[in-house]
């Protein structure tokens, strides 16, 4: 069998396979695509100093599940040099192509709504170049590295590449495509008697649009009587426990004692009993908190201890508005001296007392009978009209 029948049953074959699944729920579509990635064209250099950004812009639409075309614009700039002397040059490129798509998923398969796709490209296009300013300034013999762009900047180019974009029944479509461009020898301005290859590999961004939905026969409706059991609802009146919540208050007290040795001014840390009070307060906003001092009667006189248990109910209130930022306002001092004595000890009187009152609010729960409508279910037989 000779090429050109060969190629005649190839496309015979893949326009029966998209006819054949056209008859499914299928629709054609158009697409605008966007591309950005990395291209190389192969020289005598070593290969990481030739990698160049590349970028696209296709439109086509897809006749069948299996079969598309597009036209496909891409370029930007590509890279060449020479090893020996590692003398690199750039310059800017477009190549505008047209493209046959043929989808391989679907030409194996019926699901056309499948996460991937892997489609075969394939096309022809012209490539134009410009901009050689980097390579005229190495100043290379014309028989070294002919600049052919002098006399034209046109050159052919041949597509091959495949795709890989995900399920194509959606509006927005991402892909990775990769493909190989076969150009004309004078494209990286050396010749050697041999096509110049730029690979590309880009990812996509697609929007579809155009979906054309398939017609289906009209079906004329067939009336019909038929029998049926139905199930019925009838309301009836129960009575049922139900706990309900209830917002609740109860006074809550704080009490707290500081006690002190002679000739200290505290025994013992109340930075705890501090942050306790501290938080009593951020707790109830409302209350009043009383710090009272208080001196032993079995030590010094009245004058000294009225001065000693001031001091310490003062020092108290200045220490925890400093620590803890509380509302100095809300804290009323007082002082006893040795005129009272809370306590039968004589060393414990050495003391300050701090009492305040607040509320505590909680959600309690209350068990009530209440009286609910719920639906009985009955059956009974009916005659009704269908239409198929």
């Amino acid at each position: 069998m000779n090429t050109k029948r060969l190629l005649t049953v190839a496309v015979t074959t893949l326009l029966m396979t998209g006819a054949a699944m056209a008859q499914t729920d299928w629709k054609s579509y158009s697409f605008i695509e966007a591309q950005g990635g990395l291209q190389l064209t192969t020289t005598n250099a070593p290969k990481d100093q030739l990698i160049t950004p590349t970028a696209a812009l296709s439109f086509g639409h897809y006749f069948s599940p299996v079969v598309g075309a597009r036209l496909h614009v891409n370029g930007w700039q590509s890279k060449s040099g020479f090893k020996a002397t590692e003398q690199y040059y750039k310059w800017n490129y477009i190549t505008p192509d047209v493209d046959l798509l043929i989808n391989l998923s679907n030409i194996f398969g019926s699901n056309t709504n499948r996460a991937l796709n892997l489609i075969l490209l394939g096309g022809v296009g012209l490539n134009y170049a410009w901009d050689s300013d980097e390579f005229e300034a190495f100043k290379f013999p014309a028989t070294t590295a002919p600049l052919a762009w002098k006399d034209n900047h046109l050159s052919h180019n041949l597509r091959a590449g495949l795709r890989l974009e995900t399920n194509m029944s959606k509006p927005l479509g991402i892909s990775l495509e990769v493909n190989a461009n076969s150009l004309d020898d004078r494209f990286n301005m050396k010749t050697n008697d041999k096509d110049d290859w730029m690979f590309t590999a880009m990812l996509g961004v697609s929007f579809r649009f155009g979906h054309k939905a398939p017609k289906k026969p009209a079906v004329l409706p067939v009336a019909r009587e038929i029998e049926e059991v139905i199930e019925e609802e009838v309301p009836e009146i129960i009575t049922v426990k139900e706990k309900r919540p209830v917002t609740k208050t109860e006074k809550v007290n704080l009490h707290k004692e500081i006690f002190y040795a002679i000739r200290m001014s505290n025994n013992e840390d109340p930075s705890v009993i501090m942050e306790q009070v501290a938080k009593f307060m951020a707790d109830n906003p409302e209350s009043k908190v009383y710090v009272v001092g208080y001196a032993d009667k079995g030590t010094g006189n009245a004058r000294l201890n009225e001065m000693y248990a001031k001091r310490r109910a003062e020092t108290f209130k200045k220490d925890i508005v400093s620590r803890h930022q509380v509302d100095a306002d809300r804290i009323i001092i007082d002082s006893k001296g040795d005129t009272v004595q809370p306590f039968a000890e004589n060393d414990k009187n050495r003391c300050v007392i701090i009492d305040s009152e607040g509320t505590r609010t909680y959600t309690d729960y209350e068990e009530v009978d209440v009286q609910k409508q719920v639906m009985k279910k009955v059956q009974r037989t009916v005659k009704r009209q269908v239409t198929e």
